[in-house]
């Protein structure tokens, strides 16, 4: 796997940031933004309790989802106190996921603006929170709403693997999903290329995220994200420009979600191996594809 540092800014533009990370769709870390909001300094473990501590929230351990499981099915529930209580004590594979903290304590918006200089069609009735002991690990996918995300990083730091949508045969993406067959844990030390040979091709960006910095990820970016430390991070969401890409973003929350669903709730069993089966049928092609490229090129 080719891997390219994201690029950083300590602040940018309008005009730069669509020049070069919009219309390219290419990822970049806005280093400054967040440390200008009250939120870097005033958002804690013991604010966030204090806030919201008696709400209940999904925990998701690092297992691959089974067959039986539907999409963002949770693993458990508990007390969002009880739950950042556990995870400063030490690592823990246990993290939150799409937590509107915002509709319990609609006051803290406040601490934070939305991008609107960078992007239209901000969803500001939907920022979201995201929670992890260290050790916790968020596998690769790409996010079904297919919504432009800014992720600004509280707390803590995370191990960040990006790939733009393009790469999607090459790191076995399952038809139907959103969800990737291979597996990157631990990715930084490599990757297993014997059992996913498609590996070899793909073209990757990667950081560490840290406390204060804001990641850019255009719509439909692969992401696999690793808690190096407990920590927490904030997203903030928008719809791409665009009737096509609208469109799109519609047809995987309602369509594509629904669908895959449905054939875990009939069929489990045969849709859990089958989806795999595909993944690597269309990996192999796509494998095909860049050897005959490549055989193109050589001179002769």
């Amino acid at each position: 796997m080719e891997l390219t540092a994201i690029d950083h800014v300590d602040q940018i533009s309008r005009e730069d940031f669509r020049e070069k990370y919009l219309v390219p769709q290419k990822p970049v870390i806005i280093t400054e933004m967040a440390k200008e909001w009250p939120a870097y300094t005033k958002w804690t473990w013991e604010h966030f309790k204090e806030l919201v501590g008696n709400q209940k929230v999904g925990v998701y351990n690092n297992i691959r989802a089974g067959a039986k499981v539907p999409v963002n099915g949770a693993d458990d529930y508990m007390q969002f106190g009880d739950y950042l209580d556990l995870i400063q004590k030490g690592p823990v594979e246990l993290r939150i996921f799409l937590f509107n903290i915002f509709s319990a304590a609609p006051e803290i918006v406040k601490d934070f603006d939305f991008p609107v200089n960078y992007l239209h069609n901000v969803l500001k009735r939907y920022p979201m929170l995201f929670v992890g002991g260290s050790g916790s690990i968020a596998h690769m996918h790409y996010d079904i709403d297919m919504s432009h995300i800014f992720h600004t990083q509280f707390i803590g730091r995370k191990r960040v693997l990006l790939l733009h949508n393009s790469q999607s045969p090459l790191i076995y993406r399952m038809p139907g999903t959103v969800e990737s067959a291979a597996s990157f844990v631990d990715w930084h030390r490599g990757v297993d290329e014997q059992k996913f040979p498609a590996l070899k091709y793909a073209q990757a960006y990667h950081t560490i995220l840290n406390h204060g910095e804001t990641l850019f990820m255009p719509s439909g970016y692969w992401h696999h994200m690793q808690y190096i430390d407990s920590g927490f991070a904030m997203s903030l969401r928008a719809i791409p420009e665009g009737i096509p890409a609208k469109l799109n973003g519609l047809y995987h929350l309602f369509g594509l979600r629904g669908f895959n669903n449905a054939l875990i709730k009939i069929v489990p069993q045969w849709w859990y191996h089958y989806k795999r089966k595909l993944a690597n049928r269309n990996a192999e092609a796509a494998i095909k594809r860049i050897e005959a490229n490549s055989d193109m090129l050589q001179p002769h």
